[in-house]
Parts: C-alpha cells; structure tokens; sequence
C-alpha cells in the first residue's frame, strides 16, 4: 500500500480548499445562524467536478480513485459537516449505488447528470420509525403490470428539498420469510405526481445544509426504475451504507484536523498565569489526543480506500473507521471548546459548530452502537459477510478515464 498523495490528488485538494476557504468560508456562519444552504454551494460543487469525483469519465465524472474521494470529504468537513454531507449522500448513498447496480440505461439517464452536477441525487431509506432496524421498513411497492404503485415516507433525508431523485428503499414482497428479501429499491424521481417534500428545521448540527421528509403517495414507478432485482433492496442499501459510511468517516477525520487546527492557533495566543496556554502540560495532553485520532483516522482513510480500489469487501474496516472517527471527532471538538474557555462556548469562534455538527455522525449511518456490535461480532466471529454483491468496481485509472 502506498501511502503518498499524488500530485493529482494534491491539485483536486488544493481545489477543493480553495473552494472552501475563499467561497463558502465568509458564507457559513451566517448560513449556520438561518438554518439555510446556501444557493450557491450545490451549483459551485458541479461546476468543479465535486459531485463527480471517483465517476468515470465515460459516465461525466472525474475519473478519481475511491481514496481521493475520501481525502476530498475530509476537506469539505475540515470547513463544515453540511459540505460532506452532499458528497455523502449525493455519491457515496446514490451515485456510486448507480455505478454499482445500475443497468447502462440507468446509468445514462441518471447517473450521467449527477456525476455532471447537472442533477442532484439523495438517498431515502430511513422513515419514522425505522432507522437502525432496516427491517421495519413501512415503504411498500405494489406491482401492478409495468409499474408499482410507491406509498411511503421517508425521514432526516438530506437534500431533500434540493435534488432532483430520490433512492427509495420500499417493501415489496412481504410473503417472503427473511424480511432482507421483502425489499427492493428504486429510482423515484421528485417530480413525479405523488412526490411532496419538505424542509426541518431546528436541528442541533449541520444547519447550513438540507435536511427534510419526502413523502410518496401512489407514485407511479415504471419497472425500468427498479435498481437491481426485486428482494436486492437490502444488499443495495448495505453497499450504500459501506459507501456512504467511508465518506462519514473520511469526513469526521477532516472536523479532527479543524478542531486541532483552531486548538493550535487559540492555544498559541491566549495567556494565562503569565504564559501562553499552550505551555500547560493540560492543554497540551488535549491537543495531543487530537494529534493521535486525527493520525489514526488518516491512516484508517487511507486503507479502506485502497480496499475499495482494489474490490476487497470493506465492511468491517469501514464500520471502524465511521465509528472511530466520528466519535473522535466529537471529542475533540468538545475539547476544542475547553482549550478555548468561554470564548468556545460562543459562535464567535468555529469550535462550538464543529461540536454541534460532530453529534449528528454518531447517530446517522449506523449508530455507534450499532458498529460497536458489528465489530464485536466479527472479532467473535458471530458475524460474516457471506457471498453478498456489496463491492464497488475495483478501481482502474485505464478504465476511468476511458
């Protein structure tokens, strides 16, 4: 494994910074204090090859590795959670579920236009009581000759008031015994008559981006929208979530740096006691925690994304990393805050957002809970992962830029 940035890599970086720091930086507290994404995030993302990154060239992506897309969701959170949070659900929960399961008409139709930023794209599998229990889903599809008939409503879905589809997970098949059977998954397109949708307000975190419901009512979905085999509803949305989980994860690593970084400085400035802080062993034992965890998820960044290049099965590695550093990143946020005294405890300095948005990634995608007993389950050997379809394309540089 080669752990150096290429000078590729090290351009999309510079991009992706220069973004975040010349474009949205002045934009994002204000945009935190409304509650509102900012209109011009999604189409300046597009227009850059964000949205596209680890697409291939010959489906309007960039053509980039899985590895540069992590290192890309650690940028974006280093600025804010709601920056990732498109990159998470726009193409680890959707795009790359295209790629993956796709047929070529599908892939023409839908994934071409979002790996192009010209349409935005999101993922719904979780409803109002079903999040951890996948099984529970209340979603039905009814088929009837060329079309089902979608009923539903699905909740915390992000983007949804923005993007222009929706990857709905719904049940289909209740006769069968395994309820991971019943499901199947579609492409649902939010124009479609049936489809409403709508905004929440008054989170804890990530208030600069968008977050709401979607509700369909006897949507009318063709057949040919249906995302792999009927009963596949469950395996495609657990490659979804080793998709989405990387970028989570790749993410909180960057809200790790921020944290460390803004440690560094405040710690560089403020005295106490006749000295700057930074020279009490206390203060320092803080920022060296953050150096650890932010050393440790880096690595761990770097090594599911060379076995997603690869097409080795990943599950267990990425539930660690989303499960490491999402919880790391909260604690070094919270400790951010102790560096910075009272001056953290206010929106004058960034460390009390990046707090707020650290909670949310310990709850979405698989609570911590929820990894803590995937681990525990591999380690015991209670827990395999069989002959599931659940890798990504291994990645070739010839190929992707074909």
């Amino acid at each position: 494994m080669d752990f150096s940035i290429s000078k590729e890599q090290e351009q999309v970086i510079k991009v992706v910074r220069d973004f975040c720091r010349k474009e949205v930086a002045p934009i994002i507290k204000e945009a935190d204090r409304t509650q509102t994404m900012h209109p011009s995030i999604l189409p300046r993302m597009a227009e850059l090859g964000i949205l596209g990154i680890c697409i291939p060239e010959k489906y309007g992506g960039q053509g980039f590795d899985y590895v540069t897309l992590g290192l890309v969701s650690e940028e974006l959170e280093y600025l804010d959670t709601s920056l990732r949070v498109i990159m998470s659900v726009h193409m680890g929960l959707n795009s790359l579920a295209l790629l993956q399961w796709g047929t070529e008409e599908q892939k023409q139709k839908y994934l071409v236009p979002q790996a192009k930023g010209e349409k935005y794209a999101m993922f719904g599998l979780t409803e109002a009581g079903v999040g951890s229990d996948v099984s529970a889903m209340a979603s039905t599809a009814r088929r009837e000759g060329d079309h089902y008939v979608l009923n539903g409503e699905k909740m915390w879905i992000s983007l949804a008031t923005k993007a222009h589809n929706i990857l709905w997970v719904a049940r289909t098949n209740p006769e069968r015994s395994d309820p991971h059977e019943q499901l199947s998954a579609f492409i649902v397109e939010t124009d479609w008559p049936g489809v409403t949708r709508g905004d929440l307000h008054g989170k804890l975190g990530v208030r600069a981006g968008s977050t709401g419901w979607v509700n369909c009512q006897d949507v009318i979905v063709p057949v040919e929208n249906r995302l792999g085999e009927e009963g596949e509803g469950f395996k495609i949305a657990m490659s979804c979530l080793d998709n989405g989980r990387f970028t989570v994860g790749a993410g909180a690593v960057g809200l790790i740096r921020a944290a460390l970084d803004a440690s560094v400085r405040y710690a560089g400035l403020r005295k106490t006691f006749g000295k700057e802080i930074g020279k009490h062993q206390l203060v320092q034992q803080k920022i060296a925690r953050m150096v650890r965890d932010y050393e440790y998820g880096h690595l761990m960044l770097l090594k599911v994304g060379w076995m997603k290049n690869q097409g080795i099965r990943n599950t267990r590695e990425t539930s660690l990393l989303k499960w490491f550093a999402t919880d790391a990143s909260f604690e070094a946020a919270n400790e951010a805050i102790q560096v910075h005294g009272a001056y953290g405890y206010s929106d004058e300095y960034d460390v009390e957002r990046y707090l707020r948005n650290s909670r949310g990634a310990i709850i979405y995608e698989g609570t911590s809970e929820i990894h803590q007993l995937m681990q525990a389950g591999y380690a015991l050997g209670y827990r395999t992962d069989g002959a599931l379809r659940c890798e990504l394309p291994a990645y070739d540089e010839e190929i992707w830029h074909s």
